[in-house]
């Protein structure tokens, strides 16, 4: 498991493994995308999940009972020629993560690539 810089997180991350191994490797894939992208990336534990900030949040993942949920702040702003986003408020936008497979076939490489010049 690559360690963070935060205990918290660390400590989040840890207590997913114990309970739900497919979560975990579901949190560390989607991690390594953030800083394989944003390599200086700050990660936090806030609002239950783990948020990803540059200069500013740009986004976090977050822990459901049925699926993983990856919220991108300005999500409203992305280019989604797939319609792969969900969710309709003013500005935040999401994807649903079920399985690993899932990471690939919702493209969430594309989606951080915007996530951090949006």
């Amino acid at each position: 498991m690559q360690k963070t810089k935060d205990e918290r997180v660390q400590k989040f991350l840890e207590e997913i493994g114990m309970f739900d191994e497919e979560k975990l490797n579901i949190l560390l894939k989607l991690r390594e995308i953030v800083f394989e992208e944003f390599p200086d990336v700050q990660e936090k534990m806030m609002y239950g999940g783990i948020m990803f900030s540059i200069d500013a949040d740009f986004g976090g993942i977050f822990v459901s009972k049925k699926h993983i949920s990856f919220e991108f702040s300005k999500g409203y702003r992305f280019s989604d020629p797939e319609e792969l986003l969900e969710g309709t408020g003013k500005f935040r936008r999401h994807l649903k993560i079920r399985s690993l497979s899932d990471v690939e076939a919702k493209n969430v490489i594309f989606f951080v690539k915007q996530a951090g010049i949006i």
